[in-house]
């Protein structure tokens, strides 16, 4: 078996050395070992701004709500984020719709 660490996007324990970099044959993916794992950790908006906890985001592109005709519209501001583990990103509160899970490549970061 390999004694690298398997691909971090698709958990293929066939990953091999090439240069500084892993590589991953199955789905190509590349990363570099000697990256620290709190970059990882970093949650960054599409314009690759690090987010934090109770930060103010702006909507990029209109996004639809699974399971209502309702629409989030480009430009809605979302006051106090609450960053978690998952799928989406950034829990919080939108005007007019409630309680919502985003992913954090639809928003930026609004300076307050």
């Amino acid at each position: 078996m390999s004694e690298f660490p398997p691909c971090p996007k698709c958990e293929s324990p066939y990953t091999y050395e090439d240069g500084e970099l892993l590589v991953c044959p199955e789905c190509a993916h590349e990363w570099s070992l000697t990256a620290s794992q709190n970059d990882a950790a970093v949650i960054r908006d599409s314009n690759g701004t690090p987010l934090a906890d109770g930060d103010t985001v702006s909507v990029i592109k209109d996004l639809k709500v699974k399971g209502s005709s309702a629409v989030v519209k480009v430009g809605t501001k979302v006051k106090g984020i609450r960053l978690v583990d998952g799928d989406h990103d950034i829990d919080c509160k939108i005007p007019g719709i409630g309680q919502m899970g985003l992913k954090s490549e639809f928003v930026k970061k609004v300076a307050e």
